[in-house]
């Protein structure tokens, strides 16, 4: 019938950017269902219409690293722009039961994980029941009463378990393994190598945390970026670095040099960083126990601060009471002073280097007494915390690196956050070859931005506050923020695990 909308939804005459294609012009989007239909100028009219006029429209933002996990988390990050938030760097286990508690709690955003090898590693090492009843981020705390999950290297019958485990996670689905090394230091070269071997067999990705952090030789950041290269080049494995400006601390430089020439000789290596100077992790990390921490690191236990109450650290002593006590807070670590000029120059080379890309690792809200928060209140409420960049992570690199300080342009930006990402993850599963992209027959998973105004507001005072500039986010097509405001009852999130073998 005549006058019959083409599309259920029309994005009109926005800027619209597709670094895969590079296309930058004003152009209609044309949506169906789920997907694209339709990217032209004056497309037919759709059942219901977004005037993106003068406004940035872009795909979604993918966040390799996210530990939130959550209905809050999600909120907080669809204002960020993210539209899929991937638990990879540490993951889960059991990956199947995972899956289901996600899909039974209904999500904003997409979702996903890696199979966590640390828990493999507990399980096999301490006994430790990976019964799905702990969050993953509650995990990494669980078992501090034994630490040789941490510091020992495993036998042979271990191995074998940690790899059966770890296979298991991959087999239901898990996109890659997780591997924290730094939390579990102790771990040989033998075990890796089996571990590297497995992601090689199934062709995943491995999202790793280096074994150590430190500016000093021995066991130094750059010791451990050599092993990881020499992992991938031994096990064929894809390699991907988690947050190259904090494990890297001071060495940054250096770090990027060496991952650079590897790169030019063709080793499957990839990385991603955030932009802000504090890390987070939880109060458990074995490496604040080393007994010379302030000078392998270059700060003292007062960078240290727990998240729910705010506490700084006066000494190791101080801090090892806390953990007996809590070891499953979350804590901020201070590692670079952002207002110095070298500090700031040191975060530039991780944010900016070339092909890598943007990732928050998000950390879950708490409540005051330290406990995990995933109520349905919004918006947050100022008691709950976090990191500022589970709430700005995208936003503030749009807004300083961008616009403000004219680093990097717009369109290498937005690819950082899409594209780099989806390529990074997509030999997991096809999903990811139709997300990161703005073309006929791709996910609408869509957002519609305004680049003079977006901004991330959350700080270390006030962690709650939701970024700004996001006028329009979907999610398969369905709205999660519109005209700047939530949808609050928008669950529009699906699983994305691997395809099958």
């Amino acid at each position: 019938m005549a006058g019959t909308p083409m599309f259920d939804l029309v994005i009109r005459a926005g800027r619209v950017i597709d670094p895969e294609s590079g296309h930058d012009a004003i152009a209609d989007i044309g949506i169906v269902g789920d997907r694209i239909a339709a990217v032209g100028p004056s497309l037919g009219a759709g059942m219901r219409e977004i005037d993106a006029a003068g406004l940035v429209v872009a795909p979604g933002f993918i966040d390799l690293h996210a530990h939130g996990q959550s209905v809050p988390a999600d909120r907080m990050q669809a204002f960020d722009g993210v539209t899929t938030a991937l638990e990879l760097e540490v993951g889960a286990l059991p990956v199947a039961r995972w899956y289901d508690q996600q899909q039974e709690a209904g999500r904003v955003l997409n979702y996903g994980t890696a199979a966590a090898w640390l828990f493999a590693r507990k399980a096999a090492m301490i006994g430790l029941d990976l019964d799905g009843r702990l969050a993953p981020i509650e995990l990494m705390g669980a078992g501090s009463n034994d630490m040789r999950w941490s510091v020992d290297a495993s036998t042979p019958a271990q191995t074998d378990a940690i790899v059966a485990l770890t296979r298991q996670g991959l087999d239901e689905g898990a996109l890659g393994i997780g591997i924290p090394h730094g939390y579990a230091s102790g771990a040989g070269m033998k075990e890796m190598a089996r571990i590297c071997s497995l992601a090689a067999e199934y062709a995943r990705p491995t999202y790793t945390h280096i074994a150590y952090m430190s500016n000093i030789d021995p066991k130094s950041s750059i010791e451990a970026y050599v092993n990881l290269i020499g992992l991938a080049g031994a096990t064929g494995a894809h390699m991907h670095i988690c947050h190259l400006n904090s494990t890297s601390l001071r060495d940054i430089e250096e770090a990027a040099r060496l991952i650079g020439k590897a790169q030019a000789q063709g080793l499957p290596i990839t990385t991603e960083a955030y932009p802000y100077g504090t890390g987070s992790t939880v109060l458990s990390a074995g490496f604040f126990m080393e007994s010379n921490f302030v000078e392998r690191t270059g700060t003292g236990y007062d960078a240290i601060e727990v998240v729910s109450t705010g506490r700084r650290f006066q000494s190791r002593d101080d801090l090892a009471a806390a953990r007996a006590d809590a070891p499953e807070s979350l804590v901020l670590w201070h590692f670079l002073d952002t207002e110095n000029p070298h500090d700031h120059k040191l975060l530039d080379i991780s944010v900016t280097y070339p092909g890598g890309a943007i990732a928050s690792d998000a950390v879950p809200w708490s409540n005051p007494d330290g406990s995990l928060y995933a109520g349905e209140d919004w918006p947050i409420g100022a008691d709950k915390s976090s990191h500022p960049r589970s709430s700005g992570t995208f936003t503030r690199f749009l807004a300083q690196w961008v616009r403000e300080r004219e680093v990097v342009p717009l369109m290498e930006a937005i690819a950082k956050c899409t594209l780099i990402p989806a390529r990074i993850v997509e030999s997991c599963s096809d999903a990811f070859r139709r997300k990161g992209r703005l073309q006929a027959g791709c996910d609408a998973d869509i957002v519609v931005f305004d680049l003079a105004r977006v901004q991330d507001r959350a700080t270390f005072e006030a962690m709650h506050l939701a970024a700004d500039g996001m006028v329009h986010v979907l999610v398969n097509g369905q709205a999660v923020i519109a005209d700047g405001a939530l949808v609050r009852d928008a669950r529009p999130g699906r699983a994305i695990r691997s395809d099958p073998r």
